[in-house]
């Protein structure tokens, strides 16, 4: 049985990866390796993210033009959860908005 799956995620810098999201938008690291580190990862509400080091991306010709989504999150209160990480400064491309997947997901 599955019980979890975590993402993981490219970044050019550890460091500033954590700070983000241990400062802005609350999860705690569980741990980082080497030093300077090239791995980590962070956890909230149960769940983990890992982050590797890696060279600045390459643009990708193959994904949606305004595509936004690299990981989807089912949360149980996305309006508490936004106006939390709002008042810690978060910047939204959009809004909180009902989606029509979700609908279909639901029955």
């Amino acid at each position: 049985m599955i019980r979890q799956i975590a993402p993981q995620f490219f970044t050019t810098d550890i460091l500033a990866t954590l700070a983000y999201y241990q400062d802005t938008l609350g999860f705690a690291c569980v741990g980082k390796w080497q030093e300077p580190p090239v791995y980590a990862i962070v956890a909230r509400d149960g769940h983990a993210i890992h982050f590797r080091r890696a060279l600045p991306p390459a643009a990708n010709p193959d994904k949606y033009t305004g595509e936004l989504l690299d990981a989807y999150f089912s949360i149980e209160d996305a309006d508490t959860l936004y106006a939390e990480y709002a008042a810690r400064g978060v910047e939204f491309p959009r809004g909180v908005a009902d989606m029509p997947w979700l609908r279909a997901n639901s029955s």
